[in-house]
């Protein structure tokens, strides 16, 4: 483990105005560097790191010994604009199975379109292997943008992952296709006969929720069973949402954000009937990238909250619950200035962050 660099070190030192006037409350080392847009990343050992790229490879990182090894057997990704090799995630039952889920984007004779895959992971051979594609989602464009997409599992043997509506606006509303959804399956990839839209006519029955631009978090609450989201909406409009099965989210019709081209209003109103509002919405935007509920033993003071990373304004978001408010909002890393474009934790439950610039950091409590 390397510390990090001395300039960073006195970067950080300035970041106390984003924290209020208080002490950061990390000691920050750097695991590793280098690394070409981390953007998925999952404990597969106490002490091994997997880590997508987006270009389309995987690595192993040891956290002992901080070297970095290729790992085989991955998929071929569409890696243009937005797209590529996204998240992944160990299932419930890894220790038992070896099943890693994935999202990537797959290239189509339309267009590139959102996947969720799973395959089986040796950790001694560094090897993926019995990759199977769970549902390749009807969600092509002719866009290279808004694909999405993280994972999350429920309590319930569920699989949840996001699609954006991939750069048209009323794919958000159109329920017969993927795009701008929620999508919940069952572990093996089949659909959950309890999902919201089974045999409804013109809904696809893996939804389950829609009217979304472009979720790039998704976090479960094992405690209350709580699925949050949180998504990217246009100028000063993104979103912290809680998801019910079911509901309609707004994107087009409500937002709260503004054209990139002028100071007018997307959408017909913020809020409307039938619509499920946001519990938090950023004004300016800070394009979230990555959505943690927080239930570590590191930081206890912190556990029940959402920790999201901020691409466009360069920080960890700290977001305190109280049940399904949200009640306060702190930053943290600003002056670090790099886009985080992915947050977990560790067994200990220290934060493990990834940079698109290829740092990977861990963030423990700073020593009293």
């Amino acid at each position: 483990m390397r510390l990090l660099t001395m300039s960073l070190l006195v970067c950080l030192l300035f970041s106390s105005i984003s924290l209020r006037a208080e002490q950061s409350p990390f000691a920050v080392s750097q695991l590793t560097s280098g690394l070409k847009i981390p953007w998925g990343m999952t404990l597969v050992t106490e002490n091994k790191l997997l880590i997508t790229q987006r270009r389309g490879s995987i690595v192993l990182l040891d956290l002992t010994s901080a070297k970095v090894a290729p790992v085989s057997g991955g998929p071929k990704v569409l890696a243009q604009g937005q797209g590529g090799l996204l998240d992944v995630a160990t299932a419930p039952n890894f220790n038992r199975t070896g099943w890693l889920y994935f999202t990537y984007v797959k290239a189509l004779q339309a267009g590139g379109a959102t996947v969720l895959a799973r395959a089986k992971f040796s950790v001694s051979k560094r090897s993926l292997y019995q990759w199977q594609d769970l549902l390749v989602t009807h969600s092509v464009t002719g866009t290279s943008r808004h694909f999405g997409s993280r994972i999350a599992f429920d309590n319930s043997g569920h699989v949840y992952f996001s699609i954006g509506d991939r750069g048209v606006r009323e794919n958000g509303q159109n329920t017969l296709n993927h795009a701008g959804t929620i999508v919940r399956l069952n572990l093996n990839g089949s659909v959950p006969e309890d999902n919201p839209f089974v045999g409804r006519k013109g809904y696809l029955p893996e939804i389950y929720s829609y009217g979304h631009r472009n979720p790039q978090g998704l976090a479960f609450d094992s405690t209350t069973n709580k699925l949050w989201a949180i998504e990217h909406g246009p100028r000063g409009g993104d979103e912290i949402n809680l998801l019910l099965a079911g509901k309609n989210y707004g994107w087009p019709i409500t937002s709260h954000g503004k054209e990139y081209w002028g100071p007018v209003a997307v959408g017909e109103a913020q809020t409307k009937l039938g619509i499920e509002s946001p519990r938090k919405v950023y004004i300016p935007s800070i394009a979230p990238s990555s959505l943690l509920f927080y239930q570590g033993g590191a930081f206890t003071a912190w556990r029940g909250d959402l920790f999201a990373g901020a691409l466009k304004l360069t920080h960890i978001n700290h977001v305190q619950l109280s049940g399904a408010k949200v009640v306060n909002e702190r930053r943290y890393l600003e002056a670090y200035a790099q886009r985080i474009r992915n947050i977990i934790t560790d067994a200990s439950g220290r934060f493990i962050i990834a940079t698109d610039g290829g740092d990977i950091l861990r963030l423990a409590p700073r020593p009293r």
